[in-house]
């Protein structure tokens, strides 16, 4: 089967501590990782070098993300390349309408295909292992996913509740 470590990755974003954390993320995960800075630079790698998949940020100077997800569907070779829109943008005036196009005419389509910025790293190499047919630590992903869960249901908890619900935790596990 193959691994990560056989995959590259172009990782495209504006934002240049965003992009090298993502790349972090990829590189730990076993990826060979490739960045660029915009649309433009991106659709120049890809042409130079195809890469397995793509991370793509959505709203960016020269080329959006947008414009270069339309840029390489019109190009055969390129066209196959899988795409994660990683966005900040997804449900404001910024993005919201160029997500909407890309999902509503299919130019990416189907479970995956993007994640709201701040991304959850475990989220974010498993939404790219899938996408690429490779193996996906389920363990790792559920607890994570507990955690959100977890943090999302006691945000708006008294400081007593969180301290009771960690009280109940901390049993539990020593159950275990």
């Amino acid at each position: 089967m193959e691994q990560a470590i056989d995959k590259t990755v172009l990782v495209v974003d504006d934002e240049p501590n965003v992009r090298d954390y993502l790349a972090m993320i990829l590189q730990d995960a076993g990826f060979t990782v490739i960045t660029a800075g915009d649309g433009l630079e991106a659709l120049e790698k890809v042409r130079a070098e195809t890469p397995d998949f793509i991370s793509l940020d959505l709203i960016m100077p020269n080329m959006s993300g947008h414009k270069l997800l339309y840029e390489l569907r019109r190009d055969k070779d390129l066209a196959r390349i899988p795409v994660l829109v990683v966005t900040a943008h997804a449900g404001d005036e910024m993005g919201k309408e160029d997500l909407k196009d890309l999902l509503d005419n299919r130019v990416i389509s189907g479970p995956g295909t993007y994640l709201e910025k701040p991304v959850n790293p475990t989220n974010y190499v498993a939404s790219i292992k899938r996408a690429l047919g490779l193996e996906v630590e389920d363990t790792a992903a559920e607890k994570t996913e507990l955690r959100e869960e977890l943090r999302d249901s006691l945000g708006g908890a008294s400081p007593d509740a969180m301290k009771e619900a960690l009280e109940i935790l901390r049993k539990s596990q020593e159950k275990n």
